[in-house]
């Protein structure tokens, strides 16, 4: 690397070391509540054999889920390689407690495009609406909740699952704070306290010292292909809150009158414990990346969200190019500059619960996994790029110089 880019390297953490020096301090304060809890559930070798065929007796897969119990402060967890990606723990947890004739309320706008089809505001015959659940929506106001208005709806309506994104999917809004969710559900418990609240986790674990059921919220969801699989988790997804809650999605991903009590965890015990031990560790060095991102592309000239010195509530870093080409040529930088397939050209397409064309680079172990270091975004007007993560801040900023050196505005 010339002395050029070490120098852009030089000046920019400089003047992000009190930003990284408060991102080494959640990291730490996160590391103890992941070793406590592995300390509590005396997590051992042979936790790490799985099962095959029903599952049943999995003394590993059980420590697991009362890990991730333990780190969330939650009643229960259900913790699973049969959830193949955030959308469907999602959509598990909307099937799992939702019944004909309910309500639910997206207090955070419209959620992320694949949910269109699981909710059926893009028909689908096996969707909640075509179910007989309905649906209504109350969009953000200037980044934050329409709190007039929720608290109108709720005095007005019988809502059974009041549902909330926190990350921004692709959008343009700002991703939704722990404290702007605390005072959410504060004011909502005034007037309701059966609603079931329920949280889009996806990309914010472990950015901030809480989470959503620390809160006040029911259930949180995710994806152990981002944040809390650590690079390691081959697969899988996460929900975890209300016991009741939980069984109920239990019951979903299996049988009724099985539930959690059945799903072989195969080989992955020792992965999905490998991953939630390096997730605190992965998600710094991610969000490290990040900021050294925006900095070094808002010195460029480029418009970008959040700012290096912004408060970060998820992994996700905008560079807003408002140029179709530009979006198109950052995306096949990151991939020219990743760990795996740096050979790949990878180009716009069309992909299932999407309806702009994608681009998506990826330069990962596994496939799809945003947590390791991957760009994507949509076809639309203003053309963002929407970067993520990062196998570690050495291999995220290696990238990004590189970049400075190709990617001249």
């Amino acid at each position: 690397m010339n002395k050029e880019l070490l120098d852009i390297k030089e000046k920019a953490e400089n003047s992000l070391s009190l930003i990284y020096k408060n991102l080494d301090d959640i990291c730490f304060y996160n590391s103890n509540k992941v070793i406590e809890a592995f300390r509590k559930e005396n997590v051992n070798e042979l936790d790490f054999n799985g099962t095959t065929g029903y599952g049943y007796g999995d003394v590993g897969r059980d420590k697991i889920e009362n890990i991730f119990s333990n780190i969330f402060k939650s009643e229960a967890s259900l913790v699973r390689m049969q959830i193949i990606s955030g959308t469907h723990a999602l959509t598990i947890a909307l099937f799992g407690v939702l019944r004909p004739g309910d309500l639910m309320l997206s207090v955070s706008g419209k959620p992320y495009d694949t949910l269109d089809e699981v909710i059926g505001i893009k028909e689908n015959k096996s969707s909640l609406i075509s179910f007989g659940i309905k649906y209504d929506q109350i969009d953000l106001i200037n980044n934050d909740f329409d709190y007039e208005n929720i608290v109108k709806y709720l005095e007005n309506n019988k809502v059974k699952v009041l549902y909330i994104q926190r990350s921004k999917g692709y959008s343009t809004r700002k991703s939704i704070s722990i404290e702007k969710l605390e005072k959410l559900i504060k004011m909502v418990r005034k007037i309701d306290k059966e609603v079931i609240i329920m949280v889009d986790n996806c990309y914010c674990e472990f950015v901030t010292k809480k989470e959503p059921i620390e809160v006040g919220a029911d259930l949180a969801i995710g994806s152990l292909i981002k944040n809390l699989g650590g690079c390691i988790a081959p697969n899988g997804g996460y929900i975890t809150g209300r016991k009741d809650l939980v069984d109920l999605c239990g019951e979903r991903l299996t049988a009724p009158g099985e539930g959690k009590d059945i799903g072989p965890s195969l080989n992955n015990n020792k992965l999905f414990l490998q991953g939630i031990a390096s997730a605190p560790r992965v998600v710094r060095d991610a969000l490290k990346t990040a900021i050294f991102t925006s900095k070094v592309m808002e010195d460029l000239g480029y418009d970008v969200e959040p700012k290096y010195n912004d408060e970060r509530v998820d992994i996700v870093q905008n560079i807003i190019f408002n140029d179709k080409d530009k979006l198109i040529k950052y995306c096949k930088e990151i991939q020219k500059y990743s760990l795996v397939e740096s050979g790949t050209t990878p180009v716009p397409g069309d992909m299932p619960g999407y309806d702009d064309q994608i681009i998506m680079a990826s330069g990962s172990f596994t496939q799809g996994s945003s947590i390791e270091f991957s760009c994507d975004g949509p076809i639309r007007s203003p053309y963002i790029a929407y970067q993520q993560g990062s196998f570690t801040y050495e291999y995220g900023i290696y990238a990004i110089l590189n970049i400075v050196k190709d990617f001249v505005k």
